[in-house]
């Protein structure tokens, strides 16, 4: 498949908002952009999977999530690294915007969702994924960003000038649970 410029996109977000210098750290090859309305067929839940188990809801069901976050102006910043030659997601992240009203009504920035194609590991497209974001974050004038991470991981993110703080704490849902949401 031919690689597909930005401006053939329905991205999720302008991608005036990536920082250049970031893009420019990446080789000739790889581009990082908004993730688009298009990316399910990239392989966006091929790369999403070496995080954990994910269930492909099929196309549609996947648009309209794209949508829904898309719905929630500067809040969702999905973004994704692709290989120009296959036009193939090998990296993702995204960052949300929790406004707040402490500190000034001011905003946290919340990464999540790191994963870096296996084949693409060890290309620190990671740690481009991190700066991308933590940028987005830092211009969307929120005064702290955040992440959860496995102990195994806590080198890393403090390579990218995270410093370990506090605990996260998760209660899951039960599994017996409906999959369409109540509220």
């Amino acid at each position: 498949m031919p690689f597909t410029p930005d401006n053939q996109l329905d991205l999720a977000f302008s991608a005036e908002l990536i920082p250049t210098e970031v893009s420019k750290q990446l080789p000739a090859e790889l581009h990082l952009r908004p993730l688009a309305l298009t990316d399910y067929h990239r392989g966006h839940l091929s790369v999403l999977s070496v995080l954990t188990v994910v269930t492909d809801p099929g196309e549609d069901a996947w648009r309209v999530q794209f949508e829904a976050l898309r719905a929630a102006p500067r809040t969702y910043y999905p973004i994704v690294i692709v290989d120009r030659p296959t036009d193939r997601i090998v990296a993702v992240g995204t960052v949300f915007v929790e406004r707040k009203f402490l500190r000034g009504l001011g905003c946290v920035g919340h990464i999540e969702d790191i994963a870096v194609d296996k084949s693409q590991q060890g290309k620190k497209l990671g740690l481009r994924i991190i700066h991308a974001l933590t940028a987005i974050s830092e211009n969307s004038g929120c005064y702290k960003t955040i992440l959860n991470c496995s102990d195994s991981n806590i080198p890393f993110y403090e390579k990218c000038g995270f410093q370990k703080k506090e605990n996260e704490m998760a209660k899951y849902a039960p599994t017996e649970r409906a999959q369409t949401p109540r509220l």
